[in-house]
């Protein structure tokens, strides 16, 4: 399923419309600085070494969390 040129066309003249000319270049300019932000972020991230993982342990993640709960529970008593 691709976009052709004319959806293309359809979908510039409908923003177009709803936005007017006047706002469009706000538009663009607003969404070239999230997207370079968003890309920065996800740089910072890799340089880090936090890259997006799936985590491995999460059955002991959530263990020790609820030992802890356990614990804080405990004292308040």
């Amino acid at each position: 399923m691709r976009i052709g040129t004319q959806e293309l066309i359809i979908i510039l003249i409908v923003v177009i419309i709803i936005f007017g000319p006047t706002q469009i270049p706000k538009l663009t300019k607003m969404f070239g600085k999230s997207v370079k932000s968003f890309k920065d972020g996800m740089d910072e991230a890799a340089e880090a070494g936090d890259a997006p993982q799936a985590p491995k342990a999460g059955k002991s993640q959530t263990a020790e969390t609820g030992k802890k709960a356990e614990a804080g529970d405990e004292k308040q008593s």
